[in-house]
This record gives C-alpha cells, sequence and structure tokens, in this order.
C-alpha cells in the first residue's frame, strides 16, 4: 500500500472541507450561503447547507467503499416509490435526472431538510400511527426484491462479522476464546430459526428500512398538514423479515415491550397482516446486531471520530462485557417470544 492509500484507508473523509461541501452544491446552481452544520452521522457525513433563496437542504456524503453506485441508486429508487405512494419517508431530491452525484472522489446525495424529533414511544396513539406507516413501507418493499443490496441474516451480520474480527485479531488474547465459544453458542441458537436458513423459508422476506430506530424517525407536530413521523436515512435499507423495523422501537422491561409492541401492531395490522411467527426472531436480530455493531465499530477504527466517540471500544473488558451480553442472549433466546 502506498502512503497514499494508507492515508486513504486512514481517513477517508479527510479531504472533505466545507469548500468541497459547498462547492459541490454549487455545481447544481444551489448556492450555500455559508451556513453549514454537521449532523449526527458516524458511517456518512452529513451536513445541513443552506441556500441564499432561503431553503435547507441535507448532503449526505457516503463513505467511500461501503456501498457500490448500484447499491445506492437501488436505496435511492426505494426511497422514491415509498414517496410516490405518499409515504413520509425522505427521498433524495433528482439533480439533473440524478439523485446520486460525485464531486472530488465523493459519491453523495442531495434531500429536502425535514425537522422534528423523536417519537414519544410510551404514547400508544404515537405507536400506532408509527404501525401503519411501517406496514405501507413493508407494502412497498414487498412489492419486487432488491437486486444488489445484501439480506440481514445469520451469514451477513453474524459469521461474517465474527470472522472479520477474528482475521484482524481485534479481540484480546485473554478473552478471544471465550468470546468466540459465546458467538458460536448464540450462532448454534440462531442457525435453526429463519435467519440462518438458506432459502426464505415460510416467512416472507421483503425490502426493508433497515434501521428504524427512534433517532430516524422524526415526529412534527400533529396540528401541521405534513405532521406525525417522517422516516430518514435508509442507508442501511436490506432485506429481511418485518420484524426487522419494529423490535427496536421497543423498549423497556418485558410489560413494557409488550405493550409497546401491541401499540404498533394494533397501526400495523390496518394496512397489512403480521406473521407473529417473527417475533421469535427478535432476540436474535437483537444478538447479531450486538455482534455486528462490535465489528462496525472495529472496521472505522482509522476514522478519527470513532476513538474519539467510542473511548471504551476495544479493551480486554469491552469483550468481557460483550461476552456476558452474549450470554444473556442466548437465555433470551431460550425464552418464549414476546406476544401481542
Amino acid at each position: 500500500m502506498t502512503s497514499a492509500e494508507q492515508q486513504a484507508a486512514a481517513h477517508p473523509y479527510e479531504s472533505l472541507t466545507p469548500d468541497v461541501v459547498l462547492d459541490a452544491l454549487a455545481g447544481f446552481d444551489l448556492y450555500g450561503d455559508g451556513r453549514l452544520m454537521a449532523l449526527n452521522s458516524y458511517e456518512n457525513r452529513v451536513y445541513q447547507a443552506y441556500l441564499e433563496d432561503g431553503r435547507a437542504v441535507v448532503l449526505k456524503f457516503y463513505r467511500p467503499g461501503r456501498w457500490s453506485d448500484t447499491q445506492i441508486a437501488e436505496e435511492h429508487r426505494f426511497s422514491a416509490e415509498l414517496a410516490a405512494a405518499e409515504i413520509p419517508a425522505v427521498a433524495p431530491l433528482a439533480l439533473e435526472g440524478s439523485t446520486l452525484h460525485h464531486h472530488s472522489g465523493f459519491a453523495f446525495s442531495v434531500s429536502p431538510y425535514r425537522g422534528g424529533r423523536q417519537p414519544e414511544l410510551d404514547d400508544f396513539e404515537v405507536l400506532e400511527w408509527v404501525g401503519r406507516f411501517l406496514a405501507r413501507i413493508h407494502t412497498v418493499g414487498a412489492a419486487r426484491p432488491f437486486v444488489e443490496r445484501p439480506a440481514l441474516d445469520l451469514q451477513s451480520f453474524g459469521l461474517a462479522s465474527r470472522d472479520w474480527l477474528l482475521a484482524h485479531e481485534m479481540i484480546p488474547l485473554d478473552v478471544q476464546r471465550d468470546w468466540e465459544k459465546a458467538c458460536s453458542e448464540a450462532f448454534e441458537m440462531i442457525a435453526v430459526t429463519a435467519l440462518g436458513a438458506d432459502t426464505y423459508s415460510e416467512l416472507q422476506k421483503l425490502r426493508l428500512h433497515g434501521d428504524v430506530h427512534p433517532g430516524n424517525i422524526l415526529w412534527t407536530p400533529t396540528d401541521r398538514p405534513d405532521g406525525g413521523p417522517h422516516f430518514v436515512d435508509l442507508d442501511d435499507a436490506r432485506t429481511g423479515f418485518a420484524v426487522q423495523d419494529l423490535w427496536m422501537l421497543l423498549s423497556g422491561d418485558r410489560a413494557q415491550r409488550t405493550a409497546q409492541l401491541s401499540g404498533l401492531l394494533e397501526g400495523y395490522e390496518q394496512f397489512r397482516p403480521f406473521d407473529r411467527r417473527e417475533l421469535a426472531l427478535i432476540e436474535p436480530l437483537r444478538t447479531l446486531r450486538q455482534i455486528h455493531y462490535s465489528a462496525w465499530l472495529a472496521r472505522r477504527w482509522r476514522d478519527p471520530i470513532f476513538p474519539i466517540n467510542f473511548p471504551w471500544f476495544g479493551s480486554s473488558d469491552y469483550w468481557k462485557e460483550q461476552i456476558q451480553m452474549l450470554h444473556d442472549q442466548c437465555e433470551a433466546m431460550a425464552e418464549e417470544p414476546l406476544y401481542a
């Protein structure tokens, strides 16, 4: 690897200065008034820019090497389908006939700015409202498959993450064997579920948002014409089971999660049936996300914002905690699933 390649690998966004961001906008005769604010995003670089005409837009500069142009374009087509179905998912703007653009070595998109706050997920009416829109997202998602974007399953989120961590010697030797053993025990339990099946099994797979957590839902006052939830950031859109877009909205003890699930499904099933067998995938999905998250942090560690924001990652104590969490997840996977 040349010194230039090493520098790029160490910090892919080093050359993404405010001038580069504003120049990317100016290439489409969209001129910023100088106000540029970095938004909270670790995977990509996202900026809110104010234009001279008073409008605000959001620019997303995709992390080099993560998704191909065809995979990003497939995400954009999905978001356009959602917008065409009058689902409040924020889709990139088509500028000069395209939603995906390139500038100074970066792929980027421009979207309209949408304000809002996180939804109040202890409010049954809010949960019902979110559930209705998730069902509508899944109705569009079931209409045709992704071709380029991967599936969320045991192989992609679990086995591949474990193998990468071990191959790159990211786990201290004093805890590596115990962590690997805990992973194996978890994978054995996941392998017998639909997430480990080589075929689609009896449960339906469809195109998903993929990362529906409270931070990716912007709630606006309901007295506005466009009030309610707006779904943002389809960057993790994948093929998978419908429950993936529900479970990250559940929190608290079992009784609280059951009540929240009831609210979501009350709204969801007004527009689309939900197969209750998928509820048995909630804890396996949580387990896969835990392992995938550790691999994600390790893969991004050369990006300077990661050591700054995740200083606790990588120590023996961190991995000991992960081992305990995997044991806890094995116990959770052995319990009866939530039911609503």
